[in-house]
């Protein structure tokens, strides 16, 4: 079946060995005071990158058909990775394939009940 012209492939990446698959979450585009960054400002600040982890490494399945998370992170998990790291998806500049070792640290979402 042919694809119309003009419109992309569906693509389906499945990350390979200890590798995880992060679509970077936007950072907000404000300081705290209020004043509005410029594009790009707040990327060349910072150290590090947030993101959300949407596909890990799998082992082969297993006889109930189930493939396990051979990677260590959960999927779905918030983390923080350096910004250099990882190999952007040429198609997609918000997704990014990791190495599991350049994920720094999981974050946890509280709310202000939590905080306390």
């Amino acid at each position: 079946m042919e694809r119309p012209p003009g419109k992309p492939p569906h693509r389906l990446i499945l990350p390979l060995g200890m590798r995880v698959l992060v679509s970077v979450l936007k950072e907000e585009d404000r300081t705290d005071t209020g004043l509005y960054l410029p594009a790009g400002a707040k990327e060349a600040q910072d150290e590090a990158l947030y993101g959300e982890i949407i596909e890990v490494a799998r082992d082969r399945p297993t006889s109930d058909d189930v493939a396990e998370n051979v990677s260590g992170v959960p999927l779905g998990s918030r983390v923080l990775f350096r910004k250099g790291a990882g190999v952007r998806v040429p198609w997609d500049d918000r997704l990014r394939l990791l190495d599991v070792k350049d994920v720094l640290a999981t974050v946890e979402e509280l709310t202000d009940d939590d905080a306390h």
